[in-house]
């Protein structure tokens, strides 16, 4: 089959589909993948083909973000701004957003190959996908990092984690009302480039849950259960683990380090811009010397920074490698991150920022992997030293960390998804 796989965001919203691409093209398909052009590299490294987007709105998004967090008093230590000034914040993020969506149309449209076989949508490319696809009548399916349909049993991922109950279901609808609004523009232009009939994105999502069209999850069925109340058509496959480069080779400063003393504890943000980096990094510092554990630090599109006794600064190092060998992982609580952490066996002192981060780390919590959640809004040196000695002490936390380790090495979520496609040829 020739197969598109179309995902959009940021490196966490990516590297798991270059690991679904490669299964299926081991299985004999035609792939490639639709993403922003920055990540060429990284495709190209795993042999991949990849039809490159030029419009990429999503560090500017971030960024965006990061202003709202500024507005509400990022950091516990900082001023709370005025009430207004944060509504004005939240609207502005509101409209970044929305015109994000739509500088994407454009580029979606001329990516998608109308001789494809099947599409793969990753959550935010499928509003526009799913629009495109139907229109040249190519079968589609949903790849999803996340769950996405309401359900009694959990809160919406864009909330905060809740115990099971009906009004869960109700909380469901909401967030995916929110989520179809930030397309309305993009999907009106969808349409208008199409030249056909337009229907809102909440017509179009009620369309494909009537036609039970399929949505895969990436992420394990130990990690979240799939909900006994879930249509037909959704499904949980397990992690869809990132394709390593087969040249890539430990950065020698890094191999020296982690050989020179005691494992250290990896902090990192990812794509994640929390705050003024300087500040960040400082808080990072005092907290590993108070803590007395030495330290990697990713930089991340944060840009983060830490020169200290027993603390080195990296670039991108791939989380399979480098986390297997640290005592605990600081993240940010992406969905990516968190499953990495998860398949290295070590515990957590997740830092959520925004979206779903608070949603998984919650969930770390409860899998006894993570003795807290630490919001970025309350993350101070003290606060962080605190977690981190606890962390690294506790050996309840190291057990269920390793045993969570063992669970996921018998998942094969790929082949999960590789099979299913298989079906469908």
């Amino acid at each position: 089959m020739r197969i598109q796989v179309i995902t959009v965001g940021s490196t966490g919203s990516v590297t798991p589909y270059t690991g679904l691409a490669h299964r299926l093209l081991a299985e004999g398909h035609t792939v490639e993948i639709v993403t922003h052009a920055k990540f060429t590299p990284m495709v190209a490294c795993c042999g991949l083909r990849m039809q490159p987007l030029e419009a990429d709105p999503f560090e500017s998004l971030i960024g965006a973000h990061s202003s709202l967090s500024s507005s509400t008093g990022h950091l516990s230590d900082a001023p709370r701004p005025p009430r207004r000034q944060a509504l004005k914040s939240l609207r502005s993020l509101f409209r970044t957003t929305e015109q994000a969506m739509l500088s994407l149309v454009d580029a979606v449209l001329t990516a998608v190959d109308p001789k494809a076989d099947l599409i793969l949508l990753s959550t935010m490319a499928a509003p526009i996908g799913a629009a495109i696809a139907r229109y040249h009548r190519i079968p589609s399916m949903g790849v999803f990092l996340q769950p996405d349909v309401p359900t009694a049993e959990f809160a919406p991922c864009t909330m905060a984690w809740q115990r099971p109950g009906r009004t869960n279901v109700l909380r469901g609808h909401a967030a995916n009302a929110l989520f179809d609004t930030l397309f309305r523009t993009a999907n009106r232009a969808v349409h208008a480039r199409l030249g056909v009939d337009h229907r809102s994105a909440h017509r179009l999502r009620g369309v494909r849950e009537r036609d039970q069209w399929p949505i895969w999850h990436g992420y394990s069925p130990w990690v979240v259960p799939r909900p006994a109340d879930w249509r037909p058509g959704l499904h949980v496959a397990g992690y869809w683990w990132p394709h390593e480069c087969p040249n890539w080779q430990p950065p020698i400063l890094v191999e020296d380090f982690l050989a020179a003393g005691p494992p250290p504890v990896l902090i990192g943000f990812g794509s994640m811009m929390p705050g003024d980096p300087e500040e960040l990094g400082r808080i990072a510092a005092q907290a590993l010397r108070r803590a007395g554990l030495r330290g990697v630090v990713q930089s991340g599109w944060a840009g983060l920074s830490v020169v200290d006794d027993d603390v080195i600064t990296v670039d991108e190092v791939p989380h399979s490698w480098l986390m297997p060998r640290t005592a605990a992982v600081v993240h940010h609580a992406g969905a990516g991150t968190t499953a990495a952490g998860l398949r290295a066996g070590v515990p957590a002192v997740p830092v959520p920022v925004m979206t779903d981060q608070p949603w998984w780390a919650a969930r770390l919590v409860q899998l006894g992997v993570s003795a807290q959640a630490l919001p970025c809004t309350e993350l101070t040196a003290a606060r962080l030293a605190d977690a981190l000695t606890r962390t690294t002490q506790d050996r309840a936390l190291s057990q269920n960390a390793a045993a969570a380790a063992v669970r996921l090495a018998q998942e094969d979520g790929a082949g999960v998804v590789a099979r299913a496609v298989a079906t469908l040829g």
